[in-house]
């Protein structure tokens, strides 16, 4: 996950860990070099960030570190300001009149975005009857639980946490900021062949970078991507996966997902020739997934024209694509900030710039997009209104 767009940082300047963190870091260490020799003595990169990221226990999002807000790696949009939610409620409840009262968040991060949101549709008088949120980690459930006990608690109760995806589903899904950290593929294009960049442990017993030939699952979708040779970049087949699940568990509604990314022909730009991975460590970016495994996100930005795919490939209609700054605005962002008086002073002028770094292109406008993906909805959504870009994917 990613918020704040900081210059890359190198490790001598990355604070130092705690010995307690670091001590976990190096059981993740060792977990997952026992992984590689298992396998071996390779794995893909997709199964190192998986591990990375989600063994349990031990994992980014599976251990106990703090992961968002001021005191954690980074700062997503509900976290800047409930404005985010109050303009997305307008969207929730449109999807929610026309298909029915529930709503799925993928990934509820600090349980913000949740409470924020119930409280918006409670003052629009379109609560939801159900508001599950699909959650792994146990130390985020709770970090959830405790935000929605603080700011919405006689909202608790409709709140519900699920383990996996449900079998079926009529409603509003949402997901802030969750394709980012799905596993992806390395693929490295040479000039005569093709291969995929895994990881392997050197002499010193540290992780080191091989390529292999490329996997079966790897080779139609990497022939038809827009790369030339000597160029790296990521494959996320996790998030292709993910979507098609979607398809069958969704009867009727939309899926909502916003996110740091591009269209196939910007992501697969010739300038962009070593890929868009980045790890997070306590609001430093850096370039060096190695380093200090399960302390650091690591993401890769979406490549969106594969989301759409994969969602219509499935069988969703691909409602609406567009920046996130165009999507707020469409569904009243200004007339949510105009209910704070500019009398209010400080609170206005907090909730000013942050809507502006919500909306303005060099901060998360531009860069972060919107896509909804839906079943059953003949209605246009209202956030994309105006400006839809799906004509560019």
């Amino acid at each position: 996950m990613m918020a704040q767009f900081r210059p890359m940082s190198t490790q001598a300047e990355l604070p130092q860990p705690s010995p307690e963190a670091a001590d976990a870091s190096r059981a993740l260490h060792g977990h997952i070099a026992a992984a590689i020799s298992a396998a071996g003595g390779w794995i893909s990169f997709a199964r190192y960030m998986e591990l990375a990221l989600y063994t349990p226990g031990l994992g980014y999002y599976s251990g106990g570190a703090h992961k968002f807000g001021a005191a954690g790696d980074f700062i997503t949009a509900p976290e800047l300001t409930p404005l985010f939610a109050q303009t997305l409620a307008a969207q929730a409840e449109q999807v929610m009149a026309a298909s029915a009262p529930h709503i799925i968040e993928a990934g509820g991060g600090s349980g913000a975005l949740a409470a924020d949101l119930l409280l918006a549709l409670e003052q629009r008088r379109a609560l939801p009857v159900s508001y599950a949120i699909i959650e792994l980690s146990g130390e985020l459930r709770a970090r959830q639980a405790e935000t929605l006990r603080q700011r919405a608690p006689h909202l608790l109760e409709r709140v519900s946490w699920l383990d996996t995806l449900p079998q079926k589903f009529t409603g509003f899904v949402v997901g802030n900021e969750v394709l980012d950290a799905m596993p992806v593929h390395l693929v490295h294009w040479h000039a005569d062949v093709t291969l995929e960049r895994g990881v392997a442990l050197g002499k010193d017993g540290n992780f080191a970078w091989e390529e292999r030939s490329l996997a079966p699952a790897l080779q139609a979708r990497v022939a038809a991507l827009p790369a030339r040779f000597d160029y790296l970049s990521e494959v996320n087949l996790a998030a292709n996966a993910w979507i098609a699940a979607w398809a069958d568990i969704l009867e009727q509604g939309a899926l909502l997902l916003i996110d740091y990314g591009f269209p196939r022909h910007e992501f697969y730009h010739p300038q962009r020739e070593q890929g868009t991975l980045m790890c997070h460590y306590r609001h430093h970016a850096h370039g060096d997934p190695f380093w200090l495994p399960g302390l650091n996100d690591i993401t890769a930005h979406v490549d969106f024209t594969a989301v759409a795919e994969a969602g219509f490939d499935a069988g969703l209609d691909v409602a609406g694509y567009l920046s996130q700054a165009a999507f707020l605005i469409n569904c009243g962002l200004t007339d949510v900030l105009a209910q704070t008086s500019p009398d209010a002073g400080a609170d206005y002028l907090r909730q000013s710039r942050a809507v502006e770094k919500l909306i303005n292109p060099g901060e998360m406008g531009e860069l972060f997009k919107v896509i909804a993906l839906s079943k059953g909805i003949a209605e246009p959504l209202l956030g994309f209104a105006r400006g839809d870009k799906t004509h560019t994917l």
